[in-house]
């Protein structure tokens, strides 16, 4: 026997207003979920090529450190090394007559910003989604509320009876939606600041394989901490 409250209630009652907003609800709770996945299986992938930075100093040159890198043509850590060998293989080519008003380590740390800058931006693709869903799925879900008991109120108007047997039930229901929205947002605003803390924590460790590139292509030796001794030199590119 089919319940005569909850969710298909809702559904089975309402207008199409009301299911315009109960549809879109679940698109919305659809799309900020495919977001937090696809995000976290990201982070989950880059913080695995990140652990391949280190190894990339221990090698005897810089091809050797690249294959450590990891083959993947979506490595950023393995994209910033490329950017940067490609920025100095650049500068050696440069004219003669243009060579003495290009700075190499201004250009090396242009290149290298872009690759970060690239990263950074596909890191935070999807991000607006989830800020999207998360500030305005109570709103939406307010909006499906306001109207069924507008809607529920028109209906007990018309039928002359206002018993709480009558009211309850439809009132209710309505309600619903209030807590719809709610939950549809707090799963997309608490995604949203896991996946921010996720993204900040790579591109620390991509700003600071960055500036160890860049004294690497401008001085020929990595900036290291004063304990970081088996670090081998590695050879130019």
């Amino acid at each position: 026997m089919e319940s005569q409250f909850g969710l298909l209630s809702v559904w089975n009652q309402g207008d199409w207003v009301t299911r315009f907003v109960f549809a879109l609800l679940l698109g919305m709770s659809l799309a900020s979920w495919m977001v937090i996945l696809l995000k976290a299986l990201d982070i989950m992938r880059f913080k695995k090529l990140s652990a391949r930075a280190n190894s990339f100093w221990h090698s005897a040159d810089f091809a050797e450190g690249l294959e450590k890198l990891g083959p993947e043509a979506d490595n950023p850590f393995r994209q910033l090394a490329l950017e940067g060998r490609d920025a100095v293989a650049h500068h050696r080519n440069t004219r003669a007559q243009l060579h003495d008003t290009l700075d190499i380590s201004d250009w090396i740390t242009r290149s290298l910003r872009n690759s970060i800058d690239a990263s950074t931006a596909r890191l935070q693709s999807g991000l607006a989604i989830l800020a999207s869903v998360g500030s305005t799925a109570p709103f939406v879900g307010l909006f499906g509320t306001v109207w069924g008991i507008y809607h529920a109120l028109m209906g007990i108007g018309a039928a002359g009876q206002a018993t709480i047997d009558k009211v309850a039930g439809p009132v209710g229901e309505a309600l619903i939606m209030t807590a719809l929205g709610l939950a549809v947002a707090i799963p997309a605003v608490l995604g949203y600041n896991a996946l921010v803390r996720g993204n900040k924590g790579l591109l620390t460790q991509l700003n600071r394989f960055g500036h160890d590139l860049h004294a690497y292509f401008v001085t020929g030796a990595r900036v290291t901490a004063g304990n970081d001794g088996n670090v081998v030199p590695m050879k130019k590119a």
